[in-house]
């Protein structure tokens, strides 16, 4: 009987051991079932050990994993019906023995005890225990049986990183369990039946003596090396624990969930399609009023304020926060969360709203999932969230037909307060005041321009806004893109051919450059306009600027015009100066006679009694003006060759190409026919192409006007210039076959021709080849990185072949000032 009894302790600390880790785990998840069913685990597994010690060894395992099996299929059940995930047990089984331990590592915290995040905590604490009874029970070795709970307790701890406060208490109690456990399985000592009376009571008695002491003695050592020697081993542990979540790779997007500002042109295009449709209640749960007939909204036509105040609902698909000058994206980190997302903190200025919609997926592609602003309980799909951004994404993909339900707190600011508040700075939002490198000097002067005219941040805001919708018309069918030159054509392009219109992609990232610039910390926004109920179609997609206010959060900006509102033009407001202007050609100074002219000292005479003879002075103060001359020609040619080899042979292979790029547009610019901001390179390369052949479009330069160094003018008479010899050549060839010339003399005519025309042959293959130095330009903006440096070899041979062939198109004093002109040292690199 005092065996049994001494026996039942051990699998009660088992017991307890196992599940404190559970309970430890706990602490990162969201309601208290994942302790429950890891409690269960720990008593099922070492129940069953108890309960089968008299079979054999080998019939304990298979007996003990078909009852974890019925344990985790029941768990797997109740997870399921607590989250509200469709499907059948079998599908959500698989799905989470597949991909458990990722989605437990990049869940966000709180965990929301779902299938793929409870499988396997519940897997690995029923093997514990069966290990750890298998041991102490049938191996009775209780310290060995130990050693699965100390694993998976440390296991735990482990999960939970820095996301939990320390566990004291679990740790405390969790080694007091483990301390009773060995002191009640100790062994008996000899049986008191076989010593005569007195002298066992003697020995017993001395034996509990010894012992006392030395337990005693052995306290007293232990709590003063813990004591002396515990601050100094802390002092050696970091502070904070480390989180095994930087060690896995949250769910990734593709490149168009990234960028989805680029999907807004395709959408402007097809209005007509059907992207989801959208059911929104109030919290009292009645559908939202005018859900029998909800009104189509093109966006792509209509900008928000054509929708009275508080009727219409802005569903956000994704938030871009980071630009390099290229490119808009989300730049998020997400993390797989349950139905409950984290609760935003609303600014103390402003008022939250409950919105609570059903969402049904149709034609929209891709896995951002459209919700209100800012999303806090999902229910009907698994997703993934970056609580910086508020961006959902659901990890499968969407699909048509996908229904979910989706509960926002909308944030209203209060209006009253924008016209004082200010705008915060520092590193906290460093990423939403980052301005890329590049930006063109139009922009920073309108910039500049708005921001002297307006101090405040509101105002400053506001002027932004209305400059875009005063002066700019919004279109369907402009083209997508939002990097540096794309803006700049949209802010300054003439209207003719196609600048001053875009849609609401151009509208927003315009906006959100020009409030960076002025210390504004900006965001873009894609998402759609609805009613609140009824079909969202494509026509209602559109992208919107966001302005961060100290205690207002977020405020959103509309810089669409109105539609009954002819846009001004631009140069009403801003005309920039360009930033090299050519200098205006000063008439000669006309030298006025003197009344009464000074007598004129003889030719060898000195000027004075004690100057030198005036041809010294002459010739010396004209040969210093040629030794300056000269050493500033010979500076410029240096300067000029040290940029060229700088460009060509320094960097990366994708700044090289950029350089090589560089000296094709100098070349260009020095041939009098400069290309403007808002070209792109295949429409440089044409240009480039008719400076030397004359084919292809003619070099306008785009306004505003930019550096000059001549006329197109100019350029293509001198082109003509030197074209005339060829043809001059042909002219005397005929003439000399039709009176009978003598053959030495055709001969010279047939190799002057075939002179011209090997000239123009490769001049011919130096303006082909421009088109392949604009391919590879266009590979280093839109893919960085991935540039060779065979491919910046090849872009530095393409750009030295153009510049001497466009440079043997100039007049001979045009080509001898070429190397010394000081107009690329100037422009802007």
């Amino acid at each position: 009987m005092a065996a049994a009894l001494r026996a039942v302790p051990v699998p009660l600390a088992l017991i307890a051991m196992t599940a404190l880790a559970g309970v430890v785990l706990g602490r990162v998840y969201a309601g208290p079932l994942l302790p429950r069913l890891l409690a269960g685990a720990a008593f099922g597994s070492v129940l069953v050990s108890v309960a089968a010690r008299r079979l054999p060894s080998w019939l304990v395992a298979p007996l003990s994993v078909l009852a974890m099996a019925g344990w985790t299929a029941w768990s797997m059940r109740q997870a399921a019906v607590l989250a509200g995930l469709p499907g059948s047990l079998a599908d959500v089984t698989a799905d989470a023995a597949r991909n458990g331990i990722p989605r437990l590592l990049t869940a966000m915290i709180p965990i929301e005890p779902t299938p793929d995040t409870v499988l396997v905590p519940l897997v690995a604490t029923w093997l514990a225990g069966l290990t750890g009874a298998e041991v102490a029970l049938r191996g009775g070795r209780v310290l060995a049986g130990y050693l699965p709970p100390v694993l998976l307790y440390a296991g735990a701890l482990y999960v939970v990183g820095p996301n939990a406060a320390p566990a004291i208490w679990p740790t405390v109690v969790f080694v007091a369990v483990a301390a009773v456990g060995l002191v009640v399985s100790a062994r008996p000592g000899p049986d008191a039946g076989a010593v005569d009376a007195g002298p066992a009571t003697t020995l017993r008695a001395a034996v509990r003596l010894r012992l006392a002491a030395g337990a005693a003695f052995g306290t007293v050592v232990v709590v003063g090396l813990v004591a002396a020697i515990g601050p100094t081993v802390v002092a050696q542990v970091d502070g904070r624990p480390v989180d095994p979540r930087r060690y896995v790779e949250p769910p990734q997007v593709e490149t168009l969930d990234e960028s989805p500002l680029v999907r807004i042109s395709g959408w402007a295009l097809h209005p007509e399609q059907e992207l989801l449709r959208v059911r929104t209640e109030r919290p009292d749960g009645a559908p939202a009023a005018g859900a029998a007939a909800p009104p189509d909204i093109d966006r792509s036509a209509r900008p928000a304020d054509d929708l009275p105040r508080g009727d219409g609902v802005r569903i956000r698909l994704a938030v871009l926060s980071d630009y390099d000058g290229v490119t808009w994206r989300v730049g998020a980190t997400y993390r797989n969360a349950g139905r409950i997302l984290p609760t935003a903190t609303p600014a103390p200025g402003s008022t939250m709203e409950t919105v609570r919609q059903e969402i049904t997926i149709g034609e929209l592609s891709g896995r951002l999932l459209p919700a209100v602003a800012t999303p806090r309980e999902v229910s009907g799909a698994r997703v993934a969230y970056d609580p910086s951004t508020g961006t959902l994404i659901r990890p499968e993909g969407l699909t048509p037909g996908l229904r979910y339900t989706v509960t926002s707190d909308r944030e209203r600011p209060d209006e009253n307060l924008l016209a004082i508040a200010n705008v915060p700075a520092g590193d906290s939002v460093a990423r939403v005041l980052r301005v890329a490198d590049g930006v063109p000097e139009p922009l920073r002067r309108l910039s500049a321009q708005l921001a002297e005219e307006n101090g405040a941040p509101y105002a400053r805001a506001t002027a932004v806004e209305q400059f875009l919708a005063e002066h700019y018309r919004l279109v369907a069918d402009a083209p997508s893109g939002h990097a540096y030159p794309n803006l700049a054509f949209f802010l300054f392009g003439p209207r003719n051919a196609g600048g001053q219109r875009g849609t609401s992609e151009q509208f927003a990232a315009a906006f959100a450059v020009l409030g960076r610039l002025s210390g504004l910390p900006t965001r873009v926004v894609v998402g759609f306009e609805s009613t609140g109920d009824g079909p969202v179609r494509a026509g209602a997609a559109y992208a919107w600027p966001e302005v961060l206010f100290d205690g207002l959060g977020w405020v959103p900006f509309d810089p669409l015009p109105r539609p009954d509102e002819e846009p001004r033009p631009v140069e009403e407001d801003f005309r920039p100066v360009p930033d090299d202007p050519p200098p205006s050609e000063a008439p000669e100074p006309t030298v006025e006679p003197t009344a009464s002219p000074e007598p004129v000292a003889a030719a060898d005479g000195p000027a004075d009694g004690n100057g030198l003879p005036t041809p010294v002075l002459v010739g010396g103060g004209a040969g210093g003006l040629l030794l300056l001359v000269g050493a500033v020609l010979l500076t410029l040619l240096a300067m000029r060759r040290a940029l060229t080899r700088g460009r060509l042979e320094r960097g990366d292979p994708g700044e090289r190409i950029a350089g090589a790029w560089r000296e094709v547009t100098d070349a260009l610019w020095l041939a009098g026919q400069p290309v403007g901001p808002d070209l792109a390179a295949t429409e440089v390369a044409l240009r480039a192409r008719h400076a030397v052949t004359g084919s292809g479009p003619p070099g306008d330069t785009a306004w505003p006007p930019g550096d000059t160094a001549g006329s197109p003018g100019d350029g293509a008479a001198e082109q003509a210039g030197a074209q005339a010899p060829a043809s001059a050549g042909a002219a005397r060839y005929g003439s000399a076959e039709s009176t009978g010339t003598s053959r030495a003399d055709l001969a010279a005519v047939r190799r002057s021709q075939h002179g011209a025309l090997l000239e123009d042959t490769a001049r011919t293959r130096a303006a082909d080849e421009v088109e392949e130095l604009a391919g590879l330009l266009n590979q280093v903006a839109f893919a960085p990185g991935t540039a060779t440096p065979e491919q910046a070899a090849r872009a530095a041979a393409v750009a030295t072949a153009y510049v001497a062939a466009l440079r043997a198109t100039r007049s001979r004093w045009h080509r001898l000032l070429w190397s010394v002109h000081p107009g690329p040292l100037r422009r802007p690199r």
